[in-house]
């Protein structure tokens, strides 16, 4: 693909520490492109990591992870964006493990991603942890993205509610991650309903994006203390700059400690007519049509003579 200075889509990204006096190990990285010389198409790659680890090995790997899979996007054609993205995770991770095991300080360290990339007007995700993807469509905001986590699968075997779940001491035990010794495998379920199964998921890759509709990429440093129903509220219908502003303004002050990031990108609504427009129509329309009775009354009038 060929890098362009402009995106398609209108894009905000913030990242904030966290009120708990950490470094922020949260990466994240917005490219745009079209697909090749021979076609225009536009395409546009957003990615979220969340790094794990101590003394900073989170941001190496959170670092490594946005940069070798933006890499892997940047170099292909854009033909199959799943196939491109799983063997980029995978090879991000092995990156990862690699440079753990040469670096003592960096042993254990790894990474969450969360990766949403639009070509034209279609979108394509892949996740590992709990870094997740959303849709904002109208009033509504749908969890794309599947978490990696203990609670997760024990809500999803019916162990835990949902509502159980959020303040359960494992709420953050990851069971996904990049950098692991058992390497992750991608989540490639783009999930429009929680009663859809793997496969329907799997399929609805390449979604068709509405105007208006809005892409949140975020770390969990924002849904621990921030509803779904809240970050709907405070990205409808405002700039994109501001919403990302309310969104890490609300968890910090709800005295989130984790590092908070955010990515917004909205795709474009066709522009308003102007009611200029509108006024000028009426009039020319109201012009056409006593035309058209003067050209018929000239005619009836010849045709009549004619007769005659």
């Amino acid at each position: 693909m060929i890098r362009t200075s402009s995106a398609h889509l209108s894009v905000a990204a913030l990242s904030h520490p966290g009120m708990g006096g950490r470094a922020n190990e949260d990466r994240f990285a917005v490219s745009s492109f079209r697909l090749s010389e021979d076609n225009d198409t536009p395409s546009v790659f957003a990615i979220v990591s969340d790094g794990i680890g101590g003394h900073l090995a989170g941001e190496v790997a959170a670092e490594m992870a946005v940069e070798k899979i933006s890499s892997a996007v940047a170099q292909c054609d854009g033909q199959d964006p799943v196939g491109v993205l799983k063997q980029a995770i995978q090879e991000a991770s092995e990156a990862i493990v690699a440079q753990s095991r040469d670096d003592e300080q960096l042993l254990g360290m790894g990474t969450t991603c969360a990766c949403a990339w639009v070509i034209g007007k279609q979108l394509y995700i892949a996740s590992v942890g709990d870094s997740r993807v959303y849709l904002l469509r109208g009033k509504h905001l749908l969890q794309l993205t599947t978490d990696h986590t203990w609670v997760q699968e024990a809500i999803e075997r019916g162990i835990l509610t949902r509502e159980d779940a959020a303040n359960h001491p494992n709420v953050h035990v990851i069971r996904r991650y990049l950098g692991s010794p058992k390497p992750p495998q991608a989540d490639t379920r783009l999930r429009l309903a929680r009663e859809e199964s793997d496969t329907q998921a799997r399929s609805n890759q390449g979604l068709y994006l509405l105007p208006g509709d809005v892409i949140l990429l975020c770390t969990d440093g924002l849904t621990d203390v921030v509803s779904d129903s809240e970050m709907a509220d405070l990205i409808e219908n405002r700039e994109l700059n501001d919403a990302a502003q309310r969104l890490i303004q609300l968890a910090c002050s709800r005295e989130g400690k984790d590092n908070i990031t955010v990515v917004l990108m909205r795709m474009p609504t066709p522009a308003p007519v102007p009611s200029r427009f509108w006024k000028w129509f009426w009039v020319g329309l109201g012009v056409l049509f006593s035309l058209g009775l003067l050209i018929a009354l000239a005619a009836w009038l010849i045709f009549g003579v004619l007769l005659k």
